[in-house]
């Protein structure tokens, strides 16, 4: 397999790599919004609880889609800087603290909006599989694997359907393990490798995030 039908399949297949792990105690945690249609499969396959890393690229002025860094949103928000881009850029360290902030609002708006008043998912102990439908560069979820540690998981997952392979590499001292369908050398693109990779919407993770919601409480509700 090259390439996926759409995000749904994409999970689907990743969901089967996780199941025959085995893992214990397993939560699911996906990056929004290109993430939770990959992880909710997972969520289902495996029965676990889903919840949302929201993290939010902070790109170069003039080329948003460049990531200078990334910021995770928590009690303390995590900022992952890519130096070499932000030096390219001409960004300093105090630049990026301040369009860091105008990303945490955001993130703040999301949650309220996807999650509603529901409290996170603990994941203190648990083995928490972090889920997003691929990694190019890398800068959201470098950033999002960081911010996880600080809570303190048992076990630490990174689980994508693609990702570039120095990328990957680049990540792999950050977890505990890296599930990884395909590699492809060079990659040019996460789109090149789904014949549908229309945008996510909001209304999709709101919809995706109240049904991971129900899974998880008639988890909950079943006798041992």
């Amino acid at each position: 397999m090259n390439r996926f039908l759409n995000r749904t399949e994409a999970g689907k297949v990743l969901a089967t790599e996780l199941v025959a792990k085995g893992y214990d105690d397993p939560v699911i945690l996906a990056l929004p919004r290109g993430g939770v249609p990959v992880g909710i499969e997972v969520a289902r396959a495996l029965g676990a609880p889903m919840d949302l890393v929201m993290v939010r690229k902070i790109g170069v002025p003039w080329q948003p889609e460049l990531a200078a860094a990334a910021v995770v949103n928590g009690d303390d928000p995590k900022i992952v800087i890519n130096e070499e881009i932000a030096a390219h850029a001409g960004l300093s360290h105090e630049e990026i603290e301040r369009l860091a902030q105008i990303q945490l609002k955001e993130i703040q708006r999301r949650r309220e909006v996807y999650l509603k008043d529901r409290a996170a998912v603990p994941v203190e102990g648990r083995t928490v599989i972090v889920v997003d439908d691929g990694i190019a560069t890398g800068a959201t979820m470098r950033a999002s694997l960081k911010a996880v540690r600080q809570q303190r998981p048992g076990k630490l997952v990174l689980a994508v359907p693609v990702a570039a392979p120095d990328t990957l590499a680049s990540m792999r001292a950050e977890v505990d393990e890296v599930i990884c369908l395909m590699q492809p050398e060079p990659l040019f693109g996460i789109g090149a490798h789904y014949a549908d990779f229309g945008q996510t919407t909001d209304d999709e993770v709101i919809r995706l995030m109240d049904e991971a919601s129900h899974l998880a409480q008639l988890a909950a509700d079943k006798p041992d």
